[in-house]
């Protein structure tokens, strides 16, 4: 009998903002993967729930994914990772795949559920929602994200000018997400815009690392990957 695949979305940082659900699906599965950077130091979602696991009990599966746009390694890697852990599901154990966030939002465990579609059909997947760095973020700044018929958008930030113009301009609350490589873009067109007052800069939201940015700071600052910005007009 195959194991089960769960995404479990450990929420943005705090590890008491797990749900009571994904805390039983991490309890109950034997094999924990997870994404595993090539140093060897933990993920972000490994450290959200290493205080619940008992490591000796579990398997901890750890998974290298390609940080590269080549489509011939991206295949390969993510053929090998998909194969690693259909492995532990055909022995009959069931494994938790956990991620920062929600597993169905920018979330690595799209792509991993996709292609064992794919290549195993036979595989059940099922997922458990996480709190979103975007609820987070809401929280910990105290700010309502929309009233009425407002209207919020998530964009990837990248390094468009009018695609980011026109978002903040056409919607009322708008996270930017991965902003950190397009930091000097997002700050012109604020300034442009007249709402740098209205904009707010987070890192690791919620965690014990979490930093809510001055945005007079934001012109030098080396930002971390796990950086959003929200525009809340």
């Amino acid at each position: 009998m195959v194991g089960t695949l769960y995404g479990l979305g450990v929420g943005p940082g705090d590890p008491e903002l797990l749900t009571v659900k994904a805390f039983r699906k991490l309890k109950e599965s034997p094999v924990i993967a997870y994404p595993k950077k090539r140093k060897g130091t933990k993920s972000y979602a490994h450290k959200i729930v290493d205080v619940y696991l008992k490591q000796e009990e579990k398997e901890m599966l750890g998974l290298v994914f390609p940080m590269t746009k080549d489509p011939v390694i991206l295949e390969r890697e993510w053929s090998n990772t998909v194969e690693a852990v259909y492995e532990k599901l055909s022995e009959g154990k069931d494994v938790a795949f956990v991620t920062e966030g929600d597993p169905l939002l920018y979330s690595t465990f799209i792509h991993m559920m996709n292609m064992m579609k794919e290549r195993h059909p036979e595989v059940t997947i099922q997922t458990v929602p996480g709190i979103s760095s975007i609820n987070g973020t809401a929280s910990a700044l105290g700010l309502a994200l929309a009233e009425g018929d407002e209207h919020v958008a998530i964009i990837p930030a990248r390094d468009d000018y009018e695609t980011m113009k026109k978002a903040i301009v056409e919607n009322d609350c708008i996270f930017f997400i991965k902003v950190a490589k397009v930091m000097p873009l997002m700050l012109k067109i604020l300034r442009e815009l007249d709402l740098i007052d209205k904009a707010s800069v987070v890192t690791k939201v919620t965690s014990e690392e979490e930093v809510i940015w001055n945005m007079d700071e934001l012109d030098h600052a080396e930002l971390e990957y796990l950086t959003l910005m929200v525009v809340r007009k």
